[in-house]
């Protein structure tokens, strides 16, 4: 599971990194927590062109009643991702990166939880395989939000938690966000 992050680096920094020339504003931030406006690049699907937006983190399907749904869908498990209803759609069409420069998982000691820190050796940008969706409220006002796919830990942190974000290679940034390639097989190996 991921439910704090840091994306810690201007945003010329993130957007050099990423490829995107959007006036969206951005202040580094160490703890970044659900409910949250965070920082994703998306693919525009009339142009190859990235956009750095700000979106809500915690999924709301565009067809859900209430906005509370998304309190629950912060992360979504990448390997039942393209079969779940709330998050099929969104894996299929809208795919995310989700910037980041460390992420946090607490591991459980007796009744305590230590927290523990992660991100690359030198500190660098990565991105976390992302969906986001977009739904009405009651006053027909649009609300963009995410979800951030999850996986089985790794050896470095199998020991710490359960579930680690998926963390998507450079080079797989391109497939993930272009809006024609429906290969959710895939895309799940992304």
């Amino acid at each position: 599971m991921c439910g704090r992050y840091c994306l810690s680096k201007r945003k010329q920094l993130i957007e050099e990194y990423f490829e995107t020339a959007n006036e969206v504003g951005w202040e580094p931030r160490y703890n970044i927590a659900p409910s949250q406006n965070v920082g994703i690049i998306r693919q525009d699907p009339s142009r190859p062109r990235r956009e750095f937006s700000q979106v809500r983190w915690g999924l709301i399907p565009y067809w859900a009643k209430e906005a509370s749904i998304g309190h629950k869908m912060i992360n979504a498990r990448s390997e039942t991702v393209a079969d779940k209803p709330a998050f099929r759609e969104a894996f299929k069409n809208r795919r995310c990166l989700i910037p980041a420069d460390g992420f946090y998982e607490w591991a459980r000691t007796g009744k305590a939880k230590q927290p523990f820190d992660f991100g690359m050796q030198d500190g660098s940008l990565f991105a976390f395989a992302g969906i986001w969706d977009r739904w009405e409220d009651g006053s027909g006002n649009p609300v963009e939000t995410c979800s951030i796919l999850t996986t089985t830990p790794n050896s470095l942190l199998a020991a710490v938690h359960d579930r680690m974000p998926v963390i998507l290679e450079r080079e797989d940034y391109e497939l993930w966000l272009d809006p024609g390639f429906r290969d959710v097989e895939h895309c799940r190996r992304c």
